[in-house]
């Protein structure tokens, strides 16, 4: 069990060369939490460069064992060095210029004590070494650890997954989200006659006499969970998509027995690269290629790698999540994994708490795909139609420093709240040009989401701190409170934030106008002929009630 922390106190800690204050309050988050969640003195004062990642997979004793050799840059000079790696996998040593180190260990937090000078400026190297049986995953990807299965004719089916939990629960590495490592070699060990797929390009294949060695080269910044291995008695087939950035490799790794099934599902791949570099810009790692890999689970959005489980169907596992027919125009695995290239991979948040970057965009980047293949109508009944899995019961926005998600609801939430901003901007092109702009100006990099609002307020022009607010940071949906006179409508805003500004279509005996409803006052619409009919545009995602 954790040890609950009681403190009330101020924590100083370092974000990218600037001290913050963090209020710890009084709540049910661990001294582990925070460990794991902030930016610690022992992580703020050096800078990820490379990682080789070194390890043999035994499948059947569950076990993994190797080293992590860890190339940094000093920021500036300090003697301890943070390490994650969680139980019950164990650091054996760590070795820095052929020095063993002394190691201090809190929970899953190993702190290294340096013995040579850390000069700013200096690359230096460090190798950890590690071993252990890792976390299994019982229900993956939600659940986290390494999926040790079988396939369906007794071959081993391996696959990590560790969104939220952490890449430390599989290997040592520095693990927060502010801080990508710039490349990767990803060097794997399997028993003969298994693959293993991994992150980037396949660079080399050593063969022993009883295992073979899978070398995977990352070129491009990569966040921690975004690394994985697959390991299975894979084929492999490929395509070439000619894209915006030229020739982009695209490869598809599934088991032997279901490779016909494959070629015919994966068929997504190439739409979903050709719309969503429509609307988002170049696929981001041209350098790295494009794989879809089957694992043992449902999926998940690994850089370069994406994790495939939906059983070569339509909609997730067969269903539409929108209830209206549209989710079964596409593959959801595909098209939602693979929308986490553009936001979780190029733009991927400092803190877990601001996770709705990632699925946010990415849900609803699956109506952008059905727009792009289907028109605007299509996309707009799938998007309207996922609010029935809202549940609003906690803000988008999670608890900073302690590595905490916030609602469920940063998906269709999220995808509703930049629905609805859309139908403010009130131009298509305009929407577009900004969705790729946000994928050129943060390319590669790691965020806040108060960067994302800046952006987008400049962007468009609009205030909208009320808006992303009450979206955000509430769970108030906002209320259009109306009442019909013979030729005029009066109308007022409830349960909204100070500042929410918002201006709304109505649609009147079927003729669009645009009010500007207020929390302050009752507004009022003249119309020149007798109301026979009202409604309310429903793509914005807000409630409305007729006042008697």
């Amino acid at each position: 069990m954790h040890k609950i922390v009681f403190l009330l106190a101020f924590i100083t800690i370092s974000l990218s060369g600037n001290s913050q204050s963090l209020l710890v309050e009084k709540n049910n988050f661990s001294h582990q939490d925070t460990l794991r969640g902030s930016i610690t003195p022992e992580r703020e004062w050096w800078d990820l460069t490379y990682y080789h990642l070194d390890i043999t997979v035994n499948p059947d004793k569950k076990f993994i064992s190797g080293k992590n050799t860890i190339q940094y840059n000093v920021l500036h000079p300090y003697s301890v060095l943070q390490i994650d790696l969680q139980a019950p996998l164990k650091i054996t040593k760590a070795i820095q210029n052929h020095k063993e180190l002394q190691i201090n260990k809190d929970g899953n937090a190993h702190f290294i004590q340096l013995i040579d000078t850390q000069k700013k400026g200096v690359i230096n190297t460090i190798d950890i070494y590690y071993e252990g049986h890792p976390k299994e995953a019982i229900k993956a990807p939600w659940d986290g650890g390494i999926s040790w299965k079988k396939d369906s004719i007794g071959n081993h089916f391996i696959a990590s997954s560790c969104q939220g939990l952490g890449a430390s629960v599989w290997w040592p590495n520095k693990d927060h989200m502010y801080d990508e490592v710039d490349s990767m070699l990803i060097s794997v060990n399997v028993p003969k006659g298994l693959t293993n797929v991994s992150n980037g390009r396949l660079k080399s294949v050593e063969e022993k006499e009883n295992s073979t060695t899978f070398n995977w080269f990352v070129s491009n910044p990569i966040n921690n969970y975004g690394v994985n291995i697959n390991i299975g008695n894979y084929v492999n087939f490929s395509e070439v998509y000619k894209g915006e950035k030229g020739d982009l490799d695209m490869n598809y790794f599934v088991l032997d027995y279901n490779l016909e099934k494959a070629k015919k599902q994966f068929k997504d791949a190439p739409k979903m690269m050709k719309a969503f570099e429509h609307w988002f810009g170049p696929y981001p790692f041209y350098e790295d290629s494009f794989k879809l890999v089957e694992v043992p689970y449902l999926g998940m959005e690994h850089q370069s790698s994406v994790t495939y489980g939906n059983k070569f169907e339509n909609g997730y596992l067969g269903r539409d999540l929108s209830g209206t027919g549209w989710g079964l125009k596409f593959d959801f695995i595909i098209i939602h994994e693979a929308g986490h290239e553009w936001f979780a991979n190029n733009i991927t948040n400092k803190d877990i708490a601001d996770m709705w970057i990632h699925e946010s965009f990415t849900a609803y980047s699956e109506s952008l795909f059905l727009e792009y293949y289907y028109g605007k109508k299509a996309a707009s009944e799938y998007v309207i139609g996922t609010r029935k899995n809202i549940k609003n019961d906690r803000p988008l926005i999670g608890t900073y420093h302690v590595n905490k998600e916030g609602s469920g609801d940063i998906y269709y939430k999220g995808a509703n709240m930049l629905h609805t901003l859309r139908q403010l901007i009130n131009d298509d092109e305009k929407w577009r040009h900004i969705l790729r702009t946000l994928n050129s100006k943060f390319y590669h990099q790691t965020v806040t989401t108060k960067q994302i609002e800046d952006y987008l307020a400049q962007a468009t022009g609009l205030d909208l701190e009320g808006f992303f607010n009450q979206y955000l940071r509430t769970t108030k949906i906002p209320a259009l409170e109306y009442k019909i006179y013979k030729r005029e409508v009066k109308f007022n805003w409830n349960h909204v934030v100070d500042n929410f500004k918002m201006p709304v279509e109505i649609i009147i005996n079927k003729k669009s106008y645009f009010i500007n409803p207020s929390d302050k006052k009752i507004n009022t619409l003249k119309v020149d002929s007798d109301i026979n009919s009202f409604k309310v545009n429903s793509n914005y995602y807000i409630n409305s009630y007729y006042v008697k």
